[in-house]
């Protein structure tokens, strides 16, 4: 089994077991904690960021097709830079806390909370009392003085007490067997001080913890097996390299072996909790053994009715959809995404995030996998979710739809005939910016993708007004998209393209893009004068009369109607 970060596998002579990884202080952002006292000690990551588009393939049959692409894709505009600088679009989706469902399951009895005017004396009391005493009820006392300092609502002691040389204490007590009441306690306390700061994590790792709550996995007393789950779950969220030494020590078996229908829903909200752990981090993506392991329980708990463990069983796919291609196809090949797609419309708003993001990850893989999802009927839930009342949920269904325009021309077909199209342009128009700039993507991919007769559809719903009013933003990356969408518009239009020009010129987009001629960014400016060059430029205007400016009532000026014509646009 493939372990990342573990030290060479020399053998303790106490445990039998390697030994923990030496860690590296780690500056970054915490990933979601579960600490079952407080959410001050609780961290969330923030995702990483999405690889969030594919190549779009066209048939070997659509050459024609093909030379269109090669031709209208502007330089730095192939389909595999399509994909970086979709990944750098999508970073603020991914910088939102997407872990909200895991806070709540930090909350405790209140009794169970120190407050804070009571910490001094406890730490007090911990440290005087004799915690290695021979004498079970003193011994006990320390051990629960301990695990309530560290129930601390606000800033508990955690490094106090590391410092005072109670983890090899507490870790020892996981070993006593004789005494199941000190060995929950222990591990109680163990599992807050791992779900604090990296380097109090990686402490409780290299008091060789682990093998120790991986033993408690098999205790006779539940209340034990679940707070070494807990504390396993806190350790394996701590990163890629904590992930794979608790697998590597063989965690995944026992853990999955507690899911039947007899396991209390909140021990196996738990169990679910450490799965969506397991599955996190693509820097290195879990192991494929483990993977494989871990896809048939997921295939069981989707179809749980517990809102906590169903958003949890969906994350789980999300996290492992967004490591590669290799990992989406397990996922398909599980037969698991016929009962997540329906899950786009679950009446939880949580469950609706979780679903649309994990088959936003799968419609980045190749055209093949992108239709294992529109097989299922996806696009039937996109009308609801373009329209939904939170911004985010619009701003990642036009993501979703900007990478199904990016496929082939069939699924770009199934945009349109699902009638998504003038809800785009919609969103493009009158939705929150980082929902226009997904939109862009969209309209910008479907002009590259598409056949003449798709992006004809995209004219007719009078996508050019509100794609050149984003000319203006000051995200670069954006106008040169949409720079991009109307170049590729403009070639492809061919006798048609001086009645494209006047509706770009008729809305305001000429100056637009006659501005962006002084823009800082060389690509913009390269490209905006190549458009006024090719399709603008003042011989067109003196040969066609017909584009001269005509003066209308108030001293304004317009275009002559009839350049537009009455049977619509037939690129």
């Amino acid at each position: 089994m493939r372990v990342e970060g573990i030290s060479p596998p020399f053998l303790y002579a106490e445990r039998g077991c390697p030994p923990p990884p030496a860690f590296p202080v780690c500056t970054a952002d915490r990933p979601a904690k579960n600490s079952p006292f407080g959410s001050s000690q609780a961290k969330s990551t923030s995702l990483t960021v999405f690889n969030a588009t594919r190549t779009a393939t066209m048939a070997d049959n659509e050459k024609l097709d093909n030379q269109r692409l090669k031709n209208f894709k502007n330089k730095g505009r192939d389909l595999e830079t399509m994909r970086r600088q979709r990944t750098e679009v999508v970073v603020e989706l991914r910088k939102n806390k997407r872990d909200e469902h895991l806070l709540k399951r930090r909350n405790v009895p209140h009794e169970d909370i120190c407050e804070d005017s009571d910490v001094d004396g406890d730490f007090r009391s911990v440290r005087s009392a004799n915690a290695t005493s021979d004498n079970q009820g003193i011994q006990l006392s320390a051990v629960q003085a301990a695990r309530k300092l560290l129930s601390s609502d606000r800033n508990p002691p955690i490094d106090d007490l590391i410092k005072s040389g109670i983890l090899p204490i507490l870790v020892h007590c996981l070993d006593r067997d004789d005494n199941p009441s000190l060995q929950f306690e222990a591990a109680w306390a163990l599992t807050n001080i791992a779900s604090g700061t990296s380097e109090q994590t990686q402490a409780v790792v290299q008091s060789n913890a682990v093998p120790l709550f991986l033993r408690l996995l098999h205790s006779p007393h539940q209340n034990v097996c679940e707070q070494a789950v807990w504390a396993l779950g806190n350790i394996i969220g701590d990163g890629p390299q904590c992930r794979d030494y608790v697998i590597s020590l063989g965690v995944v078996k026992p853990l999955l072996s507690f899911i039947s229908p007899s396991i209390p829903i909140t021990f196996l909200r738990n169990v679910t909790w450490v799965m969506v752990n397991l599955c996190r981090h693509k820097d290195p993506p879990p192991p494929m053994e483990t993977i494989q392991e871990i896809l048939p329980a997921l295939c069981v708990l989707i179809h749980h009715t517990d809102v906590s463990i169903l958003v949890d069983t969906v994350w789980a796919l999300s996290y492992l959809t967004d490591a590669g291609n290799e990992q989406i196809q397990m996922v398909i090949d599980s037969g698991i995404v016929p009962h997540l797609v329906p899950l786009l419309s679950h009446q939880e708003v949580k469950v609706q995030t979780a679903a649309l993001r994990a088959v936003g990850n799968i419609v980045t893989g190749t055209d093949e996998q992108t239709q294992v999802v529109l097989n299922c009927d996806a696009l039937s839930h996109f009308p609801a979710l373009l329209t939904h009342p939170k911004e985010k949920i619009n701003k990642e269904a036009v993501w979703f739809l900007s990478n199904i325009t990016a496929g082939n021309q069939q699924q770009v077909q199934a945009v349109i005939d699902a009638k998504l199209v003038p809800m785009i342009i919609h969103l493009l128009d009158k939705g929150d910016f980082g929902t226009q700039k997904e939109a862009a993507w969209a309209i910008s991919n479907l002009t590259i993708s598409g056949r003449k007769d798709q992006v004809a559809h995209l004219i007719e719903k009078q996508v050019i007004p509100p794609f050149c009013n984003l000319l203006t933003v000051k995200d670069a990356q954006v106008v040169q998209v949409v720079l991009d969408g109307l170049s590729n518009i403009l070639k492809m239009a061919d006798d048609e393209a001086e009645t494209i020009a006047n509706l770009i010129e008729e809305c305001g987009g000429l100056e637009k893009v006659e501005q962006l001629q002084n823009h800082e960014n060389e690509d913009i400016y390269k490209l905006a004068y190549e458009i006024i060059d090719q399709f603008f430029s003042s011989d067109d205007i003196d040969e066609d009369t017909s584009l001269v400016p005509e003066a209308i009532q108030g001293g304004t000026y317009g275009f002559n109607s009839a350049n537009v014509p009455a049977e619509g646009f037939q690129f």
